[in-house]
């Protein structure tokens, strides 16, 4: 039994193309797997989409980061969260852990008639707390121990 005869004005075998639809350009060459039809004009096959019809938009939401603000010595900028304004923090100094661990050191070493209180007035041994200028609320502390 031989192939069905060739469509007519058609060199390789396929059927001639519909005058209602415009014609494509040639698209870049189509590989296919066997068993699969061959795919024409380089688009992807439409499906559930029909004319008349409107897509479905998915909008996925990203979830909100929170920056984790490190407080030191310095006064630093940030937002309050009181007031919700655009701020640098104030700061002073309060009498923390290191303070009175320093204190406690130098009275065991035998410094205890008067040194143990000099870590009482450095800054340096003392907590910073930052607080706001505009509601002078405690917007963060740095803890030195």
């Amino acid at each position: 039994m031989s192939a069905p005869p060739p469509y007519p004005g058609n060199e390789k075998g396929m059927p001639p193309p519909n005058p209602a639809y415009p014609q494509q350009a040639p698209g870049p060459a189509q590989y296919s797997q066997p068993g699969y039809a061959p795919q024409y004009g380089g688009y992807a096959p439409q499906y559930g989409a029909q004319y008349g019809q409107q897509a479905t938009t998915v909008v996925v939401a990203q979830p909100a980061y929170t920056v984790v603000q490190h407080f030191r010595e310095s006064p630093v900028r940030i937002k309050c969260q009181f007031c919700q304004a655009d701020i640098v923090t104030s700061t002073y100094y309060e009498t923390g852990t290191l303070t009175w661990v320093a204190c406690f050191v130098i009275a065991i070493v035998g410094c205890w008639i008067g040194c143990c209180l000099i870590p009482f007035c450095m800054d340096a041994c003392k907590d910073v707390v930052h607080q706001c200028p505009n509601c002078n609320q405690q917007v963060g502390r740095y803890n030195r121990m």
